[in-house]
């Protein structure tokens, strides 16, 4: 039985139709026989009017399609990963809901570079058959999320870069400017979504990573084991930040990244820091940035040959960084100083 052209015919003949009706005609069930008219509203055949019990679908009208699309604020799809285009995506959800309509243009803007940006992100590195996506809109704020059920950013990372743990792959991207695919990705798209939302937090595996704007701090959650990465932002309706301003912050004007200043928490994790292996990891990839902060808060001790690879070996390599050290313990500093030479 073809349902859409059952619906069509009703339609036709009666000038509305309820979906009860079809539902009581063809025995399918209601959620199935919705999507039909779900499809049709999309497509701009049908709109909805009342609720409840006198809801029920007539022939579309131009007003009656922009009132009934200003009112909806929240979107869920399932996507196929095949073919996706990130923007085409955030266009559908403009035209066809309210959530983005009258938004201040700045808000407006970070919305759109940020929920791209993430999408973008599991389609390209995921590896996911399907991502899902949400957004809404609601009295204070605007959300979205971006889920698939791939690798997880974390394992990919650590895969990537041949780091042994997933805690080394949360050090590798709150570096900053870091991608597993530098040929086709400069691995800003984390990096400035992280400076423009309220809130991001970055799910993998067991492990979430927060960075929370609002009380200006960065930590880390364990989780139970989930599959694939979910990401979650939010940002006020009202929020002042404008994403020009955040851009201009950490880039020059050749557009390179050059300004970035990066700070690395040293975490602890059951292990002191002791080997040369250890340093490497630390350091790699942060030879890219004018300013590094090394924060040790936790880390009771550190090893000769780990603060020697990082501020003998690795500092006379790349002169031009400065390396700046907080938070340090007297064990700590003694170690980072007899590396400098007592300077």
């Amino acid at each position: 039985m073809d349902v859409r052209e059952l619906i069509l015919r009703k339609m036709e003949e009666n000038g509305e139709v309820r979906s009860s009706e079809i539902v009581e005609e063809t025995g399918y069930s209601r959620a199935y026989i919705n999507r039909f008219f779900r499809d049709l509203r999309e497509e701009g055949v049908l709109t909805l009017i009342g609720k409840a019990n006198r809801a029920r679908y007539i022939p579309a009208q131009e007003k009656l399609i922009a009132m009934e699309r200003a009112s909806i604020k929240s979107v869920r799809r399932i996507l196929k990963n095949t073919g996706i285009e990130e923007d085409k995506v955030f266009s559908e959800i403009r035209r066809k809901t309210g959530i983005i309509k009258g938004l201040a243009d700045n808000v407006s803007r970070i919305l759109e570079y940020g929920f791209t940006k993430m999408l973008n992100n599991a389609i390209e590195h995921s590896g996911s058959e399907r991502i899902k996506i949400e957004m809404h809109r609601k009295s204070l704020n605007v959300t979205f999320e971006v889920r698939d059920w791939g690798v997880g950013i974390y394992n990919h990372i650590r895969e990537k870069k041949r780091l042994s743990s997933e805690m080394d792959a949360i050090q590798n991207l709150l570096k900053g400017k870091q991608t597993t695919d530098p040929d086709f990705h400069s691995g800003e798209g984390i990096f400035f979504t992280s400076k423009a939302a309220d809130l991001l937090t970055i799910r993998g595996s067991v492990k979430k990573l927060v960075y929370d704007n609002l009380a200006e701090d960065i930590y880390i959650r364990d989780l139970s084991r989930s599959e694939g990465t979910r990401v979650h932002f939010s940002i006020a309706l009202d929020s002042r930040r404008l994403l020009e301003e955040i851009f201009n912050r950490y880039k020059d004007d050749s557009y390179h990244f050059d300004r970035t200043e990066v700070r690395v928490d040293i975490y602890e994790e059951g292990t002191d820091y002791i080997s040369r292996s250890q340093a490497r990891r630390l350091v790699s990839g942060l030879e890219k940035f004018k300013k590094v902060t090394l924060n040790f808060s936790g880390v009771e001790t550190i090893g000769q040959g780990f603060a020697d690879e990082v501020f003998r070996v690795w500092h006379s390599r790349h002169p031009g960084v400065e390396l700046i050290v907080e938070n340090a313990k007297e064990n700590v500093s003694f170690m980072i100083e007899r590396a400098r030479g007592g300077s």
